[in-house]
């Protein structure tokens, strides 16, 4: 008889112990930094979502110093602009916390909640986090699309949801039908709207936009 996994919370604790790397990291920057928020990143938005945009991992300067996902780098200003123009905010991003703005029927998450050493999480610290995001998801009753953002938050998502890569390949604007505890749900994936991707003309707003227009029409 197998016993059943408990899962955590869907917001890692602020002091997150589980990645030895990440803790140290985050406490060297803190050392530097202390007035920064420098703790695993809680997710931003409604708890009726409807669509849950999952990232990869606090910026050291975004996130991390703000305590809210992309906010205060290049990669939030994308993207906020444009759940503004798809109708998933109200109020003004101003690339800060306290800027008023809120999440209509969206939610962002990251698949690593504390900020790695050059952006890159490694595979152990990726899975240290998954039950987050499993619990993360199953916490929103009205979910219908998730939308990962990168190869890396998309092949983490895959495997959340149990399925095969092999299978659920990565690529910009992918669409699958996929099922998580007895709910059909609809997986989108696009490129990171990361600087370098912009500035290399590998992910233009327009192609992120095409994206969020499937999102928007699933989700109604």
């Amino acid at each position: 008889m197998g016993t059943k996994t408990t899962l955590p919370p869907p917001e890692a604790p602020r002091d997150c112990p589980l990645c030895p790397r990440l803790v140290t990291y985050r406490e060297s920057v803190a050392a530097r930094e202390p007035d920064w928020f420098n703790g695993a990143v809680p997710s931003f938005g409604s708890e009726t979502a409807r669509l849950l945009v999952v990232g990869l991992a606090p910026g050291v300067t975004g996130a991390n110093r703000t305590g809210r996902p992309f906010t205060g780098d290049w990669a939030g200003d994308l993207l906020y602009a444009t759940l503004e123009k798809f109708g998933f905010s109200s109020g003004t991003y101003a690339a800060s916390p306290d800027d008023g703005l809120r999440l209509k029927d969206a939610m962002i998450t990251n698949a690593v909640r504390c900020v790695p050493p050059e952006n890159k999480p490694v595979g152990a610290e990726i899975n240290a986090c998954r039950p987050f995001l499993q619990s993360r998801i199953a916490a929103l009753p009205d979910l219908k699309v998730l939308l990962c953002l990168g190869k890396i938050s998309h092949d983490s998502t895959v495997r959340t949801l149990g399925l095969k890569l092999s299978a659920h390949p990565f690529g910009h604007n992918t669409r699958y039908d996929v099922e998580f505890q007895g709910r059909s749900l609809t997986l989108l994936s696009s490129y990171h709207c990361s600087r370098y991707n912009t500035n290399t003309k590998r992910l233009t707003p327009e192609m992120f936009e095409d994206v969020f227009a499937v999102a928007k029409e699933i989700v109604g």
